[in-house]
């Protein structure tokens, strides 16, 4: 099996907790704790977790369905987590919801989809898978028809 590296850094910036981090030459994010210990002027790592898992699940989604000839007009992935009380406060559950809007796709067509990408595609969803508890809804809005 074959391994491809991925590069990232941080870098702290002030006397507090707050961070920018970049991959390759893409643009820097704030990265910062909440207060007392941070400022909050930027995402928390568990904010970038399910940004990472939204837009992981969403890309795989939309790969599959356009891959079958399908219309995407307006996809939106919502992550929710619910975090452990105790340290390490981890996320114990997290919804993802899904919102697309087509002329084409059927909710079977987007429930095989979900089903493919959380087994075979989306590599956040699969080191997460076990650990934590995830569960997703989804909808399909139909264009409106043009008069």
């Amino acid at each position: 099996m074959e391994f491809t590296p991925l590069d990232v850094s941080v870098n702290l910036i002030n006397d507090r907790l707050q961070f920018t981090g970049i991959a390759k030459e893409h643009p820097v994010i704030a990265i910062d704790y909440t207060p007392p210990l941070g400022d909050g002027q930027g995402y928390t790592s568990l904010e970038l977790l399910l940004l990472s898992l939204a837009s992981c699940a969403g890309s795989s989604i939309a790969v599959l369905l356009r891959r079958t000839k399908k219309t995407i007009t307006a996809l939106t992935v919502a992550a929710h987590g619910v975090r452990h009380i105790q340290h390490p406060t981890g996320f114990q559950q997290i919804t993802l919801d899904f919102q697309l809007h087509s002329p084409d796709v059927k909710a079977e067509d987007l429930k095989h989809a979900l089903h493919v990408s959380e087994e075979k595609l989306c590599p956040v969803w699969a080191m997460l898978k076990g650990n934590v508890e995830i569960t997703a809804t989804y909808r399909v809005y139909p264009e409106p028809e043009k008069t």
